[in-house]
């Protein structure tokens, strides 16, 4: 046996690892399924201006993305999102939503939408950070 360092790894190795340690989760979870959500605004063109995409997982809505298109920022379009995914979220039964932000994006946004700062992961990538932040639904 030989433990190697790869440097540039094929996807497929990647891909394989990652199906290895899921086949693992989901055969001890207590959940069986992750379901995608998304909410999305378009303008008249069709073109989405704005939207969020999570995942629902027993009891928790997990956001992924929340993004406003920079013309449309400060218009309370993001709370619309935000509270369009949260009821979405609960409509399938989540109690509690969970999201990470960076120092330089939404935090304050988050907090006056009633999340709550769990976890700051320090020096983010470097000399940033990252805020894992959690709210009752």
């Amino acid at each position: 046996m030989k433990i190697e360092v790869l440097e540039n790894p094929e996807k497929e190795l990647i891909d394989y690892l990652d199906k290895k340690i899921a086949d693992f989760n989901w055969a001890n979870w207590e959940v069986s399924k992750r379901l995608p959500l998304a909410v999305q605004l378009k303008n008249a063109q069709g073109e989405v201006i704005a939207g969020a995409a999570a995942r629902t997982f027993g009891d928790w809505l997990l956001i992924n993305t929340l993004w406003v298109s920079e013309d449309l920022r400060g218009q309370d379009i993001g709370s619309k999102i935000l509270k369009e995914i949260e009821r979405a979220g609960k409509s399938r039964g989540c109690k509690k939503c969970l999201l990470d932000t960076l120092d330089f994006q939404a935090m304050p946004f988050y907090q006056k939408s009633g999340y709550e700062t769990q976890w700051i992961q320090q020096g983010y990538p470097k000399t940033g950070c990252k805020y894992f932040m959690v709210k009752e639904l």
